[in-house]
C-alpha cells in the first residue's frame, strides 16, 4: 500500500497494517497473523507486530478493503472467529484512522494446537 491521505493526514505504509495486526491478534482464538514462516525468531526480536499476511487497498469509493491471513487455535468455531476478527479490524481502523472500511476478508491458513 502506498501512503494513505485522509482529511489532511498522511499515513506511512504499514501503519494501517500494524493496526490490523494488533486488532486481529487480540481476538480470542487467533494464534497468529500472517504466514507461519513469519513467526519464529523474527517475532521474538521484533519491536512491532508482523504485518505479513495483511493487505490494505483503497477502493474506488475511498473505503479501505482489508484482507488478513490468520492461524487459529483448535476448538474455536471458525465462522464465529472470522466474524469477530472482521468486527475487531473494522472497529480498530475506523476509530484509530478515521477511515471507512468497505470489507474485511479473513483467510484461515492453519490450525494450531495449544500446549
Amino acid at each position: 500500500m502506498t501512503e494513505l491521505n485522509l482529511d489532511g493526514m498522511a499515513l506511512a505504509p504499514g501503519v494501517v497494517e500494524t493496526i490490523v495486526s494488533i486488532a486481529a491478534n487480540e481476538v480470542e482464538g487467533v494464534a497468529s497473523v500472517g504466514p507461519a514462516a513469519a513467526g519464529g525468531l523474527r517475532s521474538v526480536f521484533a519491536a512491532k507486530p508482523s504485518t505479513q499476511g495483511i493487505d490494505v487497498a483503497v477502493g474506488e469509493d475511498d473505503k479501505l478493503n482489508v484482507s488478513v491471513r490468520i492461524d487459529v487455535y483448535y476448538g474455536h468455531v471458525l465462522p464465529d472467529l472470522a466474524a469477530n476478527v472482521r468486527q475487531a479490524v473494522a472497529d480498530a481502523v475506523a476509530s484509530q484512522v478515521g477511515a471507512q472500511v468497505g470489507s474485511v476478508d479473513v483467510y484461515i491458513d492453519g490450525i494450531q494446537f495449544a500446549n
